[in-house]
């Protein structure tokens, strides 16, 4: 709306309401705010009879709207803007590519405290006035001696003391305190508490040495110089680091980092797990804390209260660096100078939940607005990545060696059919891997055991009718966890008593089938039972910092084998590892996915580079029913052109990613008629509308057909790379009537396609 003279009227702003309503609505500011409103700020609103959160987009308006029924913005929620004018645009772009709502990327984008307008916890301290002569602490011993013992303590004090704290110590009740005040010998001050995770030691034992400077490698040297150069233009620019595993990839982010941080500059490092993130903290810290350099930490693990601390000290500008996983992408970094994606290639940067973004690409753009660096590192880059550094979007460095000069590790490959056949049933481990376990045990070496599937047994099978135990609820075999005797589904969570009978045949020959992170472990407790094993899985992380403590405890050489699933498999930095075994390495390779060869080569790469990174030699020893295919020979020679040359001439000729886009869209419901129904139709509206440049294949079911009740089928749509397809299906889904006990979800870049 504008004025009479065609002036934009400046007390009027646009608003994108956090309730879906799917538009901007135009609101008045008003004489009660306490200070005028800009875009990224987030306010309170009236909508018909109830109010609701909103975001201010822009200043003035070019809607048609009746004055009179304009109304006010009632109240400004926090003191300062909660999204930068970057961050507004990243938003906006994200709407349409990834065809998801604004008010589904802002509430992203925002965490929940801040939404919620919570305040910081208010800290109390204390500190005595003024010198205390001993007379007065004399008498006051005789007659309040808690007064005395408090006094006594803050007059040794230089700074403030926290007073919850200080009271407990010293066991003096808070009426001491207040007499203390009352009589002007005490000062009790206010100061807004902040929570810094990680704060409190070095969580996985890093030493004092991490914070000095190591002497780089002639190849580190060559690519800091590279990525400085970049830096100091000031433009935007794309790096892909690719270093083998312990090529010291880390040294030549921190080395970049203090460039930025010396010029005032602030930076955003992504990792893909949270396991990995206080690693990375405590290496940033240890180096440039005495900088004056503060941290923030921003993942899922924090505690709400944590989560606002971070934000606050970042938005203000008081914590230059951010350290996190996938949603750190969003935080309100100021002078934002350079973005660093670690093991870019990681699955956990994509996010599976609507807005289904790729943290990984939202990096990359964030720093085209930011108009600064950004650096993807990586010791099996993505195939995406690499393509793009063909196409020569992005500069590539190559870290070829390890630190040191220390060899990579040796691959044994052992056929675990052989092994079968050897002792006429199914085994956890192979002759080899015992022996070499047992070994490095002797020697007082650490090793890590690797499989990719949590539980006992990947299930439950009967030998005489072929029974297998499903999911009732999914179309997936339950998994047997012996620790309680339960059969449980990995994807809803569904569980019950695993039979001792067949339930079909009544047979007792029903037995476990495969093996699991439990399996392992009880294998590991007979072959080594005075060795200290600890399994790290999704069964044994729900305490919160329990990452933090067992990792710590490994580095510190207090556990001997560490047993896990994906947690341990990358960017973990333990010198004393000299042994890693990956007990079943086919798993990831027999899934419907065009990335299957992909994901077992990475997957590969990065378990093995956990070992051998100190100055004792590594092995690794891989268990596999396929030895002789590609990613596994590839993997085990660490050939990682020759791999990647094949893998896009596979690509190529099929038209998978990176060649062409791909968008999957999925259907689900209660049942299936009903679903695929609306699937085939929407199908036909979609071809009736768009060119020949785009390749629909489906309807069909999605390999997990049915994940708790909810059949599944799926679409793909193939198409040119650069055309924005995910805003024209946004668009038309709009129109399309569905039955309400159907939903759809669309999914761009998709990364799983289960």
């Amino acid at each position: 709306m504008k004025t009479v003279d065609g002036a934009v009227n400046s007390r009027l702003v646009e608003v994108i309401l956090l309730t879906g309503l799917g538009s901007q609505l135009v609101y008045r500011v008003g004489e009660a705010l306490p200070r005028p409103l800009q875009p990224g700020d987030l306010v309170r609103v009236p909508l018909l009879n109830r109010t609701e959160l909103g975001v201010v987009a822009r200043h003035g308006t070019d809607q048609d709207v009746d004055a009179s029924k304009i109304k006010n913005v009632l109240e400004l929620v926090r003191d300062q803007a909660v999204l930068s004018n970057d961050l507004l645009k990243l938003a906006k772009w994200m709407h349409p590519y990834y065809a998801a709502s604004m008010e589904s990327i802002l509430e992203t984008m925002i965490p929940v405290a801040v939404r919620r307008g919570t305040k910081s916890k208010i800290k109390k301290f204390l500190r005595s006035v003024g010198p205390v002569e001993d007379a007065i602490l004399e008498e006051m011993q005789k007659r309040a001696p808690k007064q005395a013992k408090l006094l006594q303590f803050l007059r040794d004090q230089i700074a403030p003391a926290p007073k919850v704290a200080l009271l407990k110590r010293l066991g003096v009740q808070p009426s001491s305190c207040s007499a203390l005040v009352d009589r002007g010998l005490v000062e009790e001050t206010s100061a807004r508490e902040n929570r810094v995770a990680y704060e409190d030691e070095f969580s996985d034992g890093a030493s004092v040495e991490e914070s000095l400077e190591l002497v780089l490698t002639e190849e580190q040297s060559l690519a800091v110089d590279s990525l400085r150069a970049s830096e100091k233009e000031d433009k935007f620019a794309v790096h892909l680091l690719h270093g083998v595993t312990g090529s010291g990839k880390t040294e030549v982010y921190l080395r970049l980092m203090e460039s930025v941080l010396k010029k005032g500059g602030g930076v955003l490092f992504l990792v893909p797990e949270v396991s990995l993130a206080p690693q990375t903290v405590d290496r940033i810290r240890a180096r440039f804390n005495k900088l004056g350099v503060e941290t923030a930490v921003w993942h899922s693990h924090l505690s709400e209260g944590e989560r606002l601390d971070a934000w606050q000290m970042v938005a203000e500008g008081r914590a230059r660096v951010v350290v996190g996983a996938r949603s750190a992408v969003f935080a309100p970094v100021k002078k934002l100078k350079l973005v660093l994606v670690d093991e870019e290639h990681e699955p956990a940067f994509k996010q599976e939940e609507t807005p289904r973004y790729h943290g990984r690409d939202v990096a990359v753009y964030r720093a085209m607005l930011a108009k600064c660096l950004c650096v993807l590192g990586s010791a099996t880059p993505s195939v995406e990545s690499v393509n793009n550094v063909k196409q020569g979007k992005y500069i590539l460095n190559r870290l070829t060696k390890r630190v040191d000069d220390r060899e990579l590790p040796v691959v044994h490959v052992v056929d675990m059919r052989r092994e079968i056949l050897k002792k006429n049933r199914m085994v956890a481990f192979s002759e080899v891997l015992k022996e070499k376990l047992l070994l490095r045990y002797e020697q007082k070496e650490q090793s890590i055991l690797f499989i990719n599937r949590r539980g006992y047994s990947k299930s439950m099978l009967c030998p005489e009718c072929g029974f297998v135990a499903y999911c009732d609820h999914c179309s997936v075999t339950m998994t047997y966890h012996r620790t309680d005797g339960q059969l449980r589904c990995h994807l809803c969570g569904f569980e019950k008593v695993a039979p001792t009978r067949c339930p079909t045949c009544n047979s007792v020959k029903v037995r476990w089938q495969g093996v699991g992170t439990q399996r392992v472990e009880e294998a590991l407790l007979h072959l080594l039972p005075k060795a200290r094993i600890v399994r790290m899985d999704a069964d044994v992380m729900g305490r919160k910092n329990l990452y933090r403590k067992i990792l710590g405890d490994f580095r510190r050489g207090q556990i001997d084998v560490l047993v896990g699933t994906q947690m341990i498999a990358k960017g973990l930095d333990f010198p004393n590892v000299t042994l890693v075994g990956i007990v079943e390495a086919d798993l990831s390779m027999h899934i419907q996915d065009f990335r299957a060869g992909e994901r077992t080569f990475q997957l590969m790469v990065q378990v093995a580079g956990r070992a051998g990174r100190g100055d004792r030699a590594g092995e690794v020893v891989v268990q596999t029913f396929d030895p002789s295919s590609a990613p596994i020979q590839y993997a085990r020679r660490s050939e990682f052109d020759g791999f990647l040359e094949d893998e896009l001439e596979q690509r190529s000729e099929l038209g998978y990613p990176p060649f062409r886009s791909l968008i999957r869209q999925v259907f689900m419901g209660l049942n299936p008629e009903k679903v695929t129904f609306y699937a085939e139709h929407w199908v036909k509206k979609v071809k009736a509308t768009l060119d020949d440049t785009v390749e629909i294949r489906g309807p069909v079911p999605a390999p997990l057909e049915k994940i708790k009740d909810q059949y599944r089928f799926h679409v793909w749509f193939f198409f040119p790379r650069g055309k924005l397809l995910a805003s024209r299906l946004f668009e038309l889904r709009k129109d399309f009537a569905m039955d309400k006990d159907v939903r759809d979800f669309i999914d761009v870049d998709p990364v799983s396609l289960s």
